[in-house]
C-alpha cells in the first residue's frame, strides 16, 4: 500500500503545483494586464504616445512603399532644394530627397531601440533573477558589478565601446545593450524581493516546485510589469544614443540614412538650408517623445496604488 500512497501523494503534489500555476497565470494576465490596459486607454497622453510609436514602426516597416525616392540616389541638379510638392522635406547638398532619407532612417532608430533594449532586458532579467531570488554572495557580486556600470555616464560608455569596436549597426547593438543591463537587473531584483516570500510562492515551494519553475511560472509574470515600463522608456534613450553616435561618426556609416548622421552632415549649412537639419531633428524628437509618453502612461497603468 505504501508505494500506491506515495504515488497518490506525488500526483497530488503535481496537481497542486499546476493549480498554483493556473492561479498565477490568471492573476497576472486577467487582473494585472487587463486592468492596466483599461487604465492606459483612459490616459490621453499615453494613447498619443502609443499612436506615435505605432506610426513610426509602420513607417519603418513600409519604408520602401512610403519613400518616393531612393534615399541614396544623388541628383546634382536638385542640390539643396527647399521643401516643395516634389520634395516634401527638400533635398540635401548631394541632391538626395530628405523625406525619403528620414523615412528610411526610422528603420535604423527602431532597430537599434528595440534590439539594443532587448539585449539589455535579456541580460538584466537573467542576472536580476539570480541576484534577487538566490541572494547572498551572488546578490552581492552581481550588484557590485552593476554599480561599476552605473559609475560611467551612459553616452561616454557607448562612445568608449564604439571606439574600440568600430562603427556599425551591430556594434551599436552591442554597446547600448551591454551598457543598459544593470538598470533592468536592479529593477527586476527589486520586484523579485517584493514578491518572492508571498503565500503562493511559499505554496509552490512547499509542493516541491523547482527554483526554475517558481521563477518562470510565478515570479516572472508578476514582476515583469516594471520591466515593460522601463523598457519602453529606455527605447527612447537608445534612439538618442544612436543618434549621438551617428552624429559623432561612430554609428551608422554613409550612405545608409540615419537621423543622427543627417544632423551632422547639415550642421555647417543651418543658416542657408535649415530644413536639412530641422526634419531629421524633428523625427528624433517626435519618436523619443512617443516612447516617453507611452512609458509614462504604462507606469501609471501598472501602479498598484491605482488598482
Amino acid at each position: 500500500m505504501f508505494p500506491k500512497d506515495l504515488e497518490k501523494g506525488q500526483s497530488r503534489s503535481v496537481e497542486g503545483i499546476e493549480g498554483i500555476d493556473e492561479i498565477g497565470k490568471k492573476y497576472s494576465r486577467s487582473s494585472l494586464y487587463k486592468d492596466a490596459w483599461r487604465r492606459l486607454r483612459r490616459n490621453k497622453l499615453a494613447m498619443v504616445g502609443l499612436s506615435i510609436v505605432v506610426l513610426v514602426i509602420l513607417v519603418a516597416v513600409f519604408a520602401p512603399y512610403i519613400a518616393p525616392y531612393d534615399p541614396t540616389a544623388r541628383v546634382k541638379e536638385e542640390s539643396s532644394l527647399a521643401p516643395s510638392i516634389k520634395h516634401l522635406f527638400g533635398t540635401d547638398l548631394l541632391g538626395r530627397d530628405i523625406f525619403s532619407r528620414v523615412v528610411y532612417g526610422s528603420r535604423i532608430s527602431i532597430e537599434v531601440g528595440i534590439v539594443a533594449v532587448g539585449i539589455s532586458i535579456i541580460i538584466g532579467l537573467f542576472l536580476g533573477a539570480i541576484s534577487g531570488y538566490f541572494g547572498n554572495v551572488s546578490d552581492a557580486i552581481i550588484m557590485r558589478f552593476a554599480d561599476i556600470f552605473f559609475a560611467f555616464p551612459y553616452i561616454l560608455g557607448a562612445i568608449a565601446i564604439m571606439t574600440v569596436l568600430g562603427p556599425g549597426v551591430i556594434n551599436i547593438f552591442i554597446a547600448i545593450g551591454v551598457l543598459g543591463w544593470a538598470s533592468f537587473a536592479r529593477i527586476f531584483r527589486g520586484s523579485i524581493l517584493s514578491i518572492k516570500n508571498k503565500e503562493y510562492i511559499e505554496a509552490a515551494r512547499a509542493l516541491g516546485a523547482s527554483n526554475f519553475r517558481i521563477i518562470v511560472k510565478h515570479i516572472f509574470p508578476n514582476a515583469f510589469a516594471p520591466i515593460i515600463v522601463y523598457g519602453t522608456m529606455n527605447v527612447g534613450t537608445a534612439i538618442i544614443v544612436e543618434a549621438a553616435l551617428s552624429f559623432l561618426g561612430l554609428g551608422v556609416q554613409p550612405p545608409t540614412p540615419a537621423w543622427g548622421k543627417m544632423l551632422a552632415e547639415s550642421l555647417d549649412y543651418i543658416d542657408i538650408a535649415p530644413w536639412m537639419m530641422f526634419f531629421p531633428g524633428l523625427a528624433i524628437v517626435v519618436t523619443v517623445l512617443g516612447f516617453v509618453l507611452l512609458g509614462d502612461g504604462l507606469r501609471d497603468a501598472f501602479d498598484p496604488r491605482l488598482r
